[in-house]
């Protein structure tokens, strides 16, 4: 049984910012001759329609906009969406899915590439025969890459919580305390000021497992006089938050605070690089240089930096090899690293929002390290 709760209008989203949202889709479908898109980013869905389910796929067209989704989240989909097309299914969506598409006049079906599974795209490759159905790659990740300003205020929102959390967690630290014992400290506290979730598992790694760049807290105690990495972020709204820091129970050896300031250096000289036209690639360069300067660029192994927004790891990406050109609205994060083997990493990340004149940096908590 298939359920229509819902119908379109002509003003979609009733001039909400999704609405604008699908109305620049539309533009970008319009250049690109390609009339009818299928969502099926679960993401993507929440940036165009506010909708958070579990399970669902937008269908756009140049007139209407409908939302497939299963009998769970009826009443959800009606309350969190606006002037759009919604419908249920109690059996298969993508069933459903497959009865609108048939029924529309359109003979090319736009699909995300980066999204869809292969077993997707396979049955509706099956059962949409005579249609043709066309990969599209990251077209609303590009979209996604500017921020409007409720966004950027949402992110700040996380990172004032993200950074909070960490204060007190902190405070809390007691000799014998392991490292999950401190990430769940974290994430607790995460909890109680108002996250609903954090946006990835919470690193907590020190001495000798410092020196692995996502290493996963485990219950040994944390390591006196040795770096312990700490890198955790909170969804508050739907927005993430990404901060990484250095903290320290004792004190650090000579060997392990020059890794820290060559990694300090190397950050402040890539956010000083941040600005609307600079290439990706530009602002990673600065921070190697820094760090070839203290001997220790083959010691950085990972990227400078990432977007962030409805998701953690966004577009653009700040890399060695990477073109795009910074935009103003655009959130990114500064984080470069330094990992030797038997000494232990060093990485500071913070959270920043690209400007026409340079940058403003929305992580506050002091980048010094945090000795407990």
């Amino acid at each position: 049984m298939n359920v229509n709760i819902g119908s379109a209008s002509e003003n979609v989203a009733g001039g909400r910012e999704e609405g604008h949202r699908l109305d620049k889709l539309r533009r970008s479908l319009t250049r690109g001759k390609q009339p009818a898109f299928l969502v099926s980013g679960l993401p993507n869905i929440r940036y165009l329609t506010g909708f958070t389910g579990s399970n669902g796929y937008l269908l756009v067209t140049p007139d209407k906009v409908t939302l497939f989704t299963d009998g769970r989240y009826e009443i959800q989909a009606r309350q969190q969406t606006q002037g759009i097309e919604i419908l249920v299914s109690t059996s298969n969506v993508l069933d459903l899915l497959v009865d609108k598409v048939r029924r529309t006049r359109f003979k090319r079906l736009g699909f995300e590439r980066n999204r869809m599974s292969f077993q997707t795209y396979e049955f509706l490759r099956r059962k949409l025969r005579g249609r043709r159905l066309v990969a599209l790659d990251g077209l609303l990740e590009r979209q996604r890459m500017v921020k409007s300003p409720l966004e950027v205020e949402r992110i700040r929102r996380a990172v004032e919580l993200n950074s909070r959390a960490f204060d007190v967690a902190c405070g809390k630290v007691r000799s014998g305390w392991t490292e999950r014992r401190f990430a769940a400290e974290i994430e607790y506290h995460m909890r109680l000021l108002g996250a609903s979730k954090p946006a990835f598992d919470t690193i907590v790694a020190g001495g000798a497992r410092s020196a692995l760049p996502h290493a996963s807290p485990q219950l040994v105690a944390l390591e006196r006089n040795a770096p312990i990495v700490v890198d955790q972020g909170a969804i508050l709204d739907d927005y993430v938050s990404d901060m990484t820091r250095l903290v320290c129970l004792g004190r650090l050896s000579n060997q392990q605070h020059l890794l820290f300031q060559a990694v300090r250096e190397a950050q402040q000289a890539a956010i000083e690089a941040v600005k609307a036209g600079v290439k990706a690639r530009g602002v990673d360069r600065k921070a190697r240089q820094v760090l070839k300067k203290f001997k220790l660029d083959k010691a950085f192994s990972h990227s400078t930096g990432h977007g962030i927004g409805l998701e953690i790891h966004e577009q653009p990406r700040i890399g060695r090899q990477e073109d795009v050109r910074l935009a103003s609205g655009m959130v990114i994060t500064i984080e470069p690293g330094a990992y030797v083997e038997g000494v232990g990493g060093v990485r500071i990340e913070d959270v920043v929002v690209v400007t026409s004149t340079g940058c403003e940096v929305l992580t506050r908590t002091p980048r010094d390290v945090r000795f407990l």
